[in-house]
């Protein structure tokens, strides 16, 4: 006599012929994660500056800052490894815009190529109007100038950028606001740290003879 047990599996087995196993069809329909699935974080490109900061927050170091200064129009890549990300989630937490990067619901990550799985974002490079260095990203600057609001119009630089920005000013028109033989123009420019500093010195030791009319 079969034990009532092995009827109501039997039962089921039977059952099973007819209707399919009772899983999810995946690889074919992929399942959907819940709003809370914290999955592969991915660059954003109209949130992120390319500040780095999320490189410098990454405890697998799983983003690099790339430097293409040899293009036409030199830019920064931040690429992110998935191969070596661990979903930690610090580059979502402490993104500088709070916009740059974002968890998305892909988990399915396999390939044959582990250094395929990458997200990618460009920004160009904003630079130096009189030695023509690197100062930074132009979106990470505009978007300090408007952090600040009007606090960055004591920053010649800030609010020069957030101009740029508006498209109301472009690079051309600023270095032409600069003369060579004119120290004190140099301040009406987008200056790197370094520049900003001579062209503050230099207006500092100017030596006023007597007291102006008007300051009397």
């Amino acid at each position: 006599m079969i034990p009532l047990p092995k009827l109501r599996e039997l039962k089921e087995a039977i059952i099973a012929l007819f209707t399919g196993p009772y899983t999810v069809d995946y690889p074919e329909v992929p399942t959907e994660p819940p709003d809370e699935f914290r999955g592969a974080p991915e660059f954003q490109e109209d949130g992120c500056i390319a500040c780095g900061g999320c490189e410098n927050v990454c405890p697998a170091d799983a983003i690099e800052a790339i430097d293409v200064l040899d293009a036409d129009e030199p830019y920064r890549r931040m690429v992110r490894h998935f191969d070596e990300c661990i979903y930690c989630g610090q580059c979502v937490v402490l993104c500088t815009t709070e916009e740059g990067v974002e968890h998305t619901k892909k988990y399915d990550l396999t390939t044959f190529n582990r250094r395929e799985e990458t997200s990618e974002v460009e920004k160009k490079f904003a630079f130096c109007s009189c030695c023509g260095e690197v100062i930074s990203p132009m979106e990470h600057i505009t978007w300090t100038a408007e952090e600040l609001t009007l606090k960055s119009y004591s920053n010649p630089t800030l609010y020069l950028a957030e101009l740029a920005g508006l498209g109301l000013v472009d690079e051309k028109q600023i270095e032409e606001t600069i003369r060579p033989d004119d120290d004190r123009s140099k301040r009406m420019g987008l200056l790197c740290p370094a520049c900003k500093r001579d062209a503050a010195l230099f207006e500092s030791n100017y030596e006023v003879s007597e007291t102006p009319e008007y300051n009397k």
